[in-house]
């Protein structure tokens, strides 16, 4: 599970096509359906905190962790210059701690991929479980099986801004159902003097930065197993943004699930 780094610099620069705002009226609207209208909230895998600062201005008192020291420096500054009162956390989702319980736990953005052994999923799981009040909710949400082997599949993505670009290998290894991504990250540099290493792309200075990601596709009967290894109740899964049931060309699954006992 390896954790944002250079890519922490650009990564709100290439998801500003991802429509937060939306994603963030579903997923209220999927707390309030589900008796959450206020109180502690907590995000695991906040990234930047784009969704953790959406959900504070909708009310929720908020909790965002992540295992990326570079993803939260980000996101604390953004939450200071809008004057919210946020508490992020620099912790690994697998052994988060908390001082006490919240309403509801949420993760999106596929962060839960990002677990690619069952066993740290339960591991997850019983984590939440823990510190969700009792009766408290969990929604996360996955990319599918159908996403990482028709839609992505062993593909290349590659995308140029005007001060940084990247090139996305994309392998999807069937029997292990893990799929790879390598980063290769251009991010200009205004120096006056090219240090030694520096790339030159466009006839403009570049670093280039590698990193490499790796991300597990669930079937929804396994993630049902782990939520009841863990002691929690399944309670729901949609076609991501509908009301709709996971169908086979479903490409991000929501879950919910609720606490159930200690």
């Amino acid at each position: 599970m390896n954790a944002y780094t250079s890519f922490a610099e650009v990564y709100d620069t290439f998801m500003d096509n991802i429509p937060y705002d939306a994603w963030s009226q579903y997923l209220i609207s999927l707390l309030k359906e589900y008796g959450v209208d206020d109180g502690l909230v907590l995000e695991l895998g906040c990234g930047t905190g784009n969704m953790t600062r959406l959900l504070s201005a909708g009310g929720y008192d908020m909790i965002a962790v992540d295992n990326s020291e570079e993803m939260l420096m980000i996101a604390r500054d953004k939450a200071m210059d809008e004057a919210m009162d946020i508490l992020y956390l620099l912790q690994d989702m697998r052994s988060f701690e908390l001082y006490g319980t919240v309403r509801a736990v949420v993760s999106i953005c596929d962060s839960m991929n990002y677990i690619t052994d069952p066993e740290d999923l339960c591991q997850v799981f019983r984590l939440v479980n823990n510190y969700l009040d009792p009766g408290g909710v969990f929604i996360f949400d996955m990319n599918t099986l159908y996403k990482y082997k028709e839609v992505l599949g062993d593909r290349t993505i590659a995308e140029n801004r005007e001060d940084c670009s990247f090139i996305w290998d994309n392998y999807f290894y069937e029997q292990e159902a893990v799929n790879e991504y390598e980063l290769s990250i251009f991010i200009r540099e205004d120096w006056e003097d090219e240090p030694d290493g520096q790339d030159i792309y466009g006839g403009e200075p570049f670093l280039r930065f590698k990193e490499t990601h790796y991300q597990k596709a669930y079937t929804l009967d396994e993630v049902k197993c782990q939520l009841s290894r863990a002691g929690m109740e399944f309670v729901a899964a949609y076609d991501a943004f509908t009301r709709e049931p996971v169908g086979a060309k479903s490409e991000r699954m929501y879950i919910i699930a609720r606490e159930k006992g200690k």
